[in-house]
């Protein structure tokens, strides 16, 4: 066969990728580093990443603290974590800021779940349009007579299959933090 299946999969792991890291920002009533990779603090005129301006860690399973390398950007660090869609509110002691993680509400775990879902199934469906464009591929490798017939039926049923697996690892993804969000 003229093409594989190479950039296809790629395509669709990095969809994958992407789609962990969209859930790991998400808070799930536990400490979570991830959910301050977003958050950026003015430091000295350049945005920057919390995490490149502190030691962050996790001692209990609902407490992050943060210790800036520079103890003159504390408050810029407090303000940024309360300007974020967090919800929490960072305590500052003078040389770290702790950020307690309540526990969410039955209301805001299934808000939470939609919004998982709605991610989910976002990523369904940019794992389908590879698909799509895969298939276009190997049409146009057909009609250009590069392949023949034959190899383009055995390529459509290849994607699928590929499809089919991203599919059901997308499910398997948002099902465990599903499952880590409706934890009590």
């Amino acid at each position: 066969m003229v093409k594989n299946y190479d950039e296809f999969t790629k395509k669709m792991d990095k969809s994958l990728s992407f789609l962990k890291e969209e859930l790991g920002a998400i808070r799930a009533g536990r400490a979570n580093p991830r959910v301050l990779d977003k958050i950026t603090v003015n430091y000295y005129g350049t945005p920057t990443l919390i995490s490149q301006l502190a030691n962050i860690q996790v001692p209990e399973a609902r407490q992050i603290i943060i210790q800036p390398w520079d103890g003159k950007i504390l408050n810029d660090i407090v303000k940024a974590i309360q300007m974020s869609d967090l919800g929490l509110n960072p305590n500052n002691d003078g040389k770290a800021i702790r950020l307690v993680f309540p526990p969410l509400t039955e209301e805001r775990r299934i808000d939470l779940t939609k919004e998982v879902k709605k991610l989910g199934e976002n990523n369904k469906i940019a794992i389908r349009q590879i698909r799509r464009d895969a298939v276009e591929t190997f049409k146009k490798s057909e009609k250009a007579k590069e392949i023949t017939e034959d190899e383009l039926k055995i390529a459509e049923k290849d994607i699928q299959k590929f499809t089919d697996e991203y599919i059901e690892k997308v499910d398997k993804i948002v099902e465990l933090k599903i499952n880590e969000i409706m934890e009590v």
